[in-house]
């Protein structure tokens, strides 16, 4: 199963509605994706480690151990209120369940892409996912 699979499966589970797989995957790749289409939580993940609090919740869940919750209003600072507004159309919800259905899936997402350190390895490690996040200030 692939990421976009589990994520879509995760979030029917979470929101309780019988949603079309390839709906759900398709939401999921419209919020998650970059300009080119990829999947990028490497990019999510710098843009949280430049959002002060966000930046240790990230780190939790690309590390070992317990991921560490993130609100729905701190995604919607991510996103913007408007690409979760369409996420939630895509999936026939409002924003408010999409986002609360969103904030316990990304973190197991983003959890599983970074087995094994890949995904901070995309980033540069952590090193490399703060100096991102300093490289936004200087």
């Amino acid at each position: 199963m692939d990421i976009m699979e589990m994520g879509a499966s995760l979030l029917s589970d979470k929101l309780g509605m019988d949603l079309d797989p390839s709906t759900v995957s398709s939401a999921l790749s419209g919020l998650l994706s970059n300009a080119d289409g990829q999947i990028d939580f490497a990019g999510i993940a710098s843009k949280m480690a430049s959002s002060g609090d966000l930046g240790a919740i990230v780190g939790s869940w690309l590390g070992d151990g317990e991921n560490s919750p993130i609100s729905a209003d701190s995604l919607s600072s991510i996103f913007g209120s408007d690409k979760l507004a369409e996420f939630a159309g895509k999936l026939g919800t409002d924003a408010e369940t999409a986002g609360s259905g969103l904030a316990d899936v990304l973190p197991q997402l983003m959890d599983k892409s970074s087995s094994g350190g890949s995904l901070l390895d995309m980033a540069g490690g952590a090193d490399g996912l703060l100096g991102a996040a300093k490289s936004l200030f200087s």
